[in-house]
C-alpha cells in the first residue's frame, strides 16, 4: 500500500509525505490507522499556545485507532490482529499526574496517529470497546477521557448529583453522556436553540441559552439551589458564571489547556462569597482510560460524531474544527 504521514510545523501547518513502514522497537506495537480525530489541542499546538511546545515536523494527532500489524520485544499487553488506540499521555499508567509524566504526549513530541502507520508503547495500548467503528473509538483518548475524568476522579459523581456542563464542544457533549450515564441531573449552557435540543438528546434535562440568558450562574443556581458539579469545557471567560452556579462544597472542574481569547484578561476575583473546589485536570491515566471503556461497553454508549473527513482532507478537517461550527468530534479517516 502507499503509506504516508502527516507533519506538523508551528506557524505553518500541514505536509503530507510518503511514510516508511516504522519497525517496532521493544515494548512497541505498530498499528495499521483506520481513523484518528482532531481536538482543540492540535489547533493550540499549531498556533503555539498550548502549554507544551509542538516538536516540529513531528506526525500530529494524539487520538487514533487500529490494528496491530507487528510486535515489538516483550510485548505483552497487545497481539497481532487486535484494534487499540492509546492513552493520551505515553507513560501515565495509573496514580497521581506527574510534570514529567505530562510532557510525554502522542503528536506533541511523540510521533501521532495522522498516518497510515503509527508506533504505540505499550505503556499506553488500549483497547477499544467492540461495538464502536474506528472513527467512535477514535474520539475517545482525548474528550471522552478527560470528560470521564471531570466526573470520575477527586469528588465522584454519584446518583441523583446535579451536574452542569458548559459548552457544546466534544468534552462537554461527552460530560453529558457520562453524567447521564452516572445517574446524575444534567444541566447545560449552550448557544442557540438547535444545539440545546440535540444536547436534550443526549440527557440534558435543563439547557439555557447563554445568549439569550448571559447571567445563567445565577439563574442555575436559583432553580436548583445550586448543581454539585460543573464541568466547564470553555475556560476562564465562564469561569465567573460557572462559579456562581456552583453549591456549597461544589466541585468546578476546568478541562484542560486554554487559550486566551484575543484581546481579554483573565477575570480577576471570580470567586466572590463562594466557597467550592476549582481545579483543572488534563485528560487522565491508563487506567482511568480502560475503566471508562468498561463503562461504554456495559451501557453501549457512542460518541457523537459531527464529520468525517478523508485522509486528503486533513487540513480542512483542523479549518473545521477551528471554525467553531461542530457539535461533536471532528474524525479523519485514514485506512
Amino acid at each position: 500500500m502507499n503509506a504516508l504521514a502527516y507533519q506538523a510545523v508551528p506557524g505553518q501547518g500541514l505536509t503530507v509525505a510518503a511514510q516508511r513502514r516504522p519497525e517496532p522497537g521493544p515494548h512497541q506495537v505498530l498499528i495499521r490507522v483506520g481513523a484518528a480525530s482532531v481536538n482543540r489541542r492540535d489547533l493550540m499546538l499549531l498556533d503555539g499556545t498550548y502549554p507544551l511546545p509542538l516538536t516540529s515536523g513531528i506526525v500530529p494527532l494524539s487520538d487514533g485507532v487500529g490494528e496491530v500489524i507487528a510486535l515489538g520485544e516483550d510485548v505483552t499487553r497487545a497481539a497481532l490482529g487486535d484494534r487499540i488506540t492509546a492513552s493520551y499521555f505515553v507513560h501515565w499508567v495509573d496514580g497521581p499526574q506527574s510534570l514529567a509524566l505530562a510532557a510525554e504526549q502522542y503528536g506533541a513530541n511523540y510521533p501521532g496517529f495522522l498516518a497510515t502507520y503509527a508506533l504505540v508503547e505499550e505503556d499506553s495500548i488500549v483497547h477499544v470497546p467492540a461495538q464502536l467503528t474506528d472513527a467512535e473509538a477514535a474520539t475517545l483518548p482525548c474528550a471522552g477521557l478527560v470528560a470521564w475524568s471531570a466526573l470520575t476522579t477527586g469528588t465522584p459523581v454519584a446518583p441523583g448529583d446535579r451536574v452542569l456542563t458548559v459548552g457544546s464542544g466534544a468534552v462537554a457533549l461527552f460530560a453529558v453522556q457520562f453524567a447521564t450515564l452516572l445517574g446524575a441531573e444534567v444541566l447545560s449552557i449552550t448557544s442557540g436553540p438547535a444545539k440545546a435540543e440535540r444536547l436534550r438528546a443526549l440527557g440534558a434535562e435543563t439547557v439555557i441559552d447563554r445568549t439569550e440568558t448571559p447571567d445563567w450562574g445565577a439563574v442555575v443556581s436559583g432553580l436548583t439551589g445550586g448543581v454539585e458539579h460543573v464541568v466547564d469545557a470553555v475556560g476562564l471567560p465562564t469561569l465567573p458564571q460557572s462559579v456562581a452556579a456552583g453549591a456549597y462544597n461544589a466541585t468546578v472542574t476546568m478541562i484542560g489547556a486554554m487559550a486566551p481569547a484575543p484581546g481579554t484578561a483573565p477575570p480577576v476575583n471570580p470567586f466572590g462569597s463562594s466557597y467550592l473546589a476549582i481545579r483543572r485536570i488534563a485528560v487522565g491515566s491508563r487506567v482511568g482510560f480502560e475503566a471508562m471503556n468498561r463503562a461504554i461497553t456495559e451501557h453501549r454508549l457512542r460518541p457523537v460524531i459531527d464529520r468525517e473527513f478523508g485522509f486528503d482532507e486533513a487540513a480542512a478537517a483542523y479549518d473545521y474544527l477551528r471554525s467553531g461550527a461542530a457539535f461533536g468530534k471532528v474524525v479523519v479517516s485514514v485506512g
